[in-house]
């Protein structure tokens, strides 16, 4: 009988020698390590740019439309008033209109509608009145506001005519406009959105959160940007904003994916509302709270 040693199989020094290491120059082994490196920098940057477009942080802004007009200058109040959310990775981005007839404490103000936050800021400091109406919303609504978009509707017209016009959808007659699609001129759309006879302050919030939405639609919109260059030099005079230079493919982005499922367009309506009078004869509107944070609660998360 054979002893273990005999069965077990046995290897020769050349048997072996062909599964040695193969040995690498120096030269071999730096452009080895240079390629892991170029590797894990490309998955870096994918992993920044997905993060940077898709990462769920929300972003909260304030946009306005203010009610400029020749005899009043450049001051006017933000008839239009929408708190806004976006949150990329989803997409959605939800709007909620607030009335510009709201009572509510206006910081270093006191009392008075909530439109009026950026009419007082201007009148005492010029450039100071976006800020002034975030902080407003902010304080009475307790939603962290990072960044507001004014537009303004005197320079609205040329910015509208730039465009070739902009598309609105109505699912119902509003503003004298038929319901379904309408295609509108600068003019026609500055008429739509000031309005009074045949509309109620609601349905006035809901015609400017409607153009505001569709204004911002066409301006990301591929077929605009061949309009840049006119749109550089018109922009400044409509549009004022403090959303940084880094933000705006982001938020634009996402725009325009959630633009593609639906964007979520709420407004505080009657319903969160008590109307009445004040001492100094102003019809206004006091906010219902236990019906309104709800609604912000699940908008906004707060």
């Amino acid at each position: 009988m054979n002893s273990l040693e005999e069965t077990r199989p046995q290897r020769s020094a050349p048997d072996l020698a062909a599964f040695q290491p193969i040995p690498m120059s120096r030269e071999e082994k730096r452009k080895a390590k240079n390629k892991q490196l170029r590797r894990a920098f490309v998955v870096g940057v994918v992993v920044l740019i997905l993060l940077y477009f898709f990462a769920p942080i929300r972003t909260n802004l304030l946009l306005l439309g203010t009610d400029d007009s020749p005899s009043r200058g450049v001051l006017g109040r933000t008839d239009t008033i929408i708190l806004t959310t976006v949150v990329p990775f989803k997409p959605y981005v939800g709007m909620l209109g607030i009335p510009r007839d709201l009572w509510v404490n206006i910081p270093n103000v006191g009392e008075q509608r909530i439109n009026t936050a950026y009419f007082f800021a201007e009148a005492e400091k010029p450039g100071s009145g976006g800020q002034a109406a975030v902080t407003s919303v902010a304080t009475n609504f307790g939603v962290q506001v990072h960044y507001y978009l004014a537009i303004h509707m005197m320079g609205l017209v040329d910015l509208v005519n730039i465009l070739d016009g902009i598309d609105i959808v109505l699912e119902k007659p509003m503003g004298g406009l038929p319901a379904g699609e309408n295609h509108l001129t600068g003019e026609a759309l500055l008429a739509f959105v000031r309005e009074r006879y045949s509309a109620s302050d609601f349905s006035r919030m809901q015609q400017g959160q409607i153009v505001i939405s569709a204004l911002l639609k066409k301006l990301l919109s591929p077929t605009s940007w061949g309009k840049l260059p006119q749109l550089l030099m018109t922009l400044p005079n409509v549009i004022e904003n403090n959303i940084p230079l880094w933000q705006y493919p982001r938020l634009g982005i996402a725009l325009i994916r959630a633009s593609l499922v639906g964007v979520d367009s709420r407004t505080i309506d009657w319903e969160m509302v008590t109307p009445f009078v004040t001492s100094g004869g102003a019809q206004v509107l006091a906010p219902n709270w236990d019906v309104i944070n709800p609604v912000l609660l699940e908008m906004f998360g707060e």
